[in-house]
């Protein structure tokens, strides 16, 4: 069994497999099939170099190598929580890929099935409830920020095709990280994430974390000014400078070079703005891997909150939902620690007839919760806007 990487040969790659992993980026894009071994282990401890995560993780590389794949990899997501088991595993063959050469399909080509159940988790009235509670917390000593979420289920008639699904989400979405990860279960996690937390080439490292957002507008002239908005309030300033300080703190011992700008910039999707801030560095351990790097980072304050234990702690007494694999990463590592980790955000989980969405927002003093219930309804607009569902 011996690893395709077919990055050279500029192979096309037109349809992701249902029981595939399947990543897009602009780096670098690939498509597995096969499973040569699960990696479910927490990763609570995998920002450790020397710990029970990352020994796991070599012993999985070298039994594979010893099975004859040639340059294994690691691939699928990490949940929220750390503690709680990680969706990873090395796959038997994987095709890398240009996204400039994949196949794209015509988005019309999707055909959304009947919709015959939805509820939002929680409903308005709760999530307000919450944002002020959270609100009032980071007014007071001991919490700057809190990133509170809400979920939408749907019920359909039928299973969802994944195949014309993921066609669709690339198209209307060409410019994100977009992804599939199969499940355990026989579901999948899907979506089109416009966060990068972690990509690593040798020592080299970098990183987009996002943090204040604004919905865009179709005319041109007045986009521009939602931009220029958002990039001169208080508010999404200091959301976004609580992520960046907390990112480079964090980075800062375990690195020889670390450069952040000192404005962050604005980048768009197709529904939102947003203030981002290019991260780029040189681990200091030659130990050091993609995925060492990615749990140290994870979850950011942009997920989390500041501090991140204190906000952990109010998440889980103010949103009535485990996470689970949402606000979580997902991505891919290879044996030589070179790899790529994004934010498990403008996604969906499926399973059968059941699709699950999620959206969140930070909480500051300055929030209004009305104002974070319609944010987190444009995100979600972007899963939903795929599923024709909008």
């Amino acid at each position: 069994m011996e690893t395709i990487v077919a990055e050279e040969r500029q192979q096309v790659v037109a349809v992701p497999a249902t029981d595939g992993f399947f990543f897009m980026s602009p780096w670098k894009s690939l498509a597995t099939s096969g499973h040569f071994a699960s990696l479910e282990l927490p990763a609570a401890d995998g920002a450790d170099p020397r710990g029970a995560f990352q020994r796991r993780l070599a012993q999985a590389f070298a039994s594979a190598r010893a099975a004859g794949i040639a340059r294994p990899i690691a691939v699928g997501a990490i949940p929220f929580d750390t503690r709680k088991p990680s969706s990873l595993f090395i796959p038997e063959q994987v095709t890398t890929f240009s996204r400039a050469n994949y196949q794209k399909r015509d988005p019309a080509a999707f055909c959304a099935p009947a919709v015959t159940g939805r509820k939002e988790i929680p409903e308005q009235p709760v999530f307000e409830e919450m944002v002020a509670r959270g609100a009032y917390a980071t007014s007071q000593p001991g919490i700057d920020k809190v990133v509170l979420s809400r979920l939408i289920d749907i019920t359909t008639e039928s299973a969802v095709d994944r195949e014309a699904l993921m066609q669709r989400l690339i198209a209307l979405n060409p410019a994100s990280y977009n992804f599939h990860v199969p499940l355990a279960d026989g579901g999948a996690l899907m979506g089109a994430s416009p966060e990068l937390l972690l990509r690593m080439n040798g020592n080299a490292f970098s990183s987009l974390p996002l943090a204040g957002s604004a919905k865009r507008v179709a005319d041109p002239v007045q986009d521009k000014a939602v931009g220029q908005t958002l990039m001169n309030s208080r508010k999404d300033r200091h959301e976004h400078q609580l992520v960046t300080d907390a990112m480079r703190d964090v980075l800062a011992p375990r690195v020889s070079y670390l450069a952040l700008p000192d404005r962050p910039e604005l980048i768009t999707t197709p529904q939102l703005w947003h203030l981002s801030t290019p991260i780029e560095g040189q681990v200091r351990d030659g130990r050091e891997n993609a995925l060492s790097l990615a749990c140290l980072l994870h979850p950011t304050p942009a997920l989390s909150g500041f501090p991140n234990d204190v906000a952990q702690r109010l998440i889980g007494e103010l949103e009535p939902f485990d996470r689970e694999l949402f606000g979580g990463i997902v991505g891919w590592c290879d044996d030589a620690g070179n790899g790529e980790w994004v934010v498990t955000i403008r996604c969906a989980r499926l399973y059968e007839q059941q699709i699950r969405l999620f959206a969140g927002a930070g909480i500051v003093p300055d929030s209004s919760p009305t104002s974070e219930w319609n944010e987190t309804g444009t995100k979600l607009s972007t899963m939903l806007n795929v599923f024709g569902l909008n």
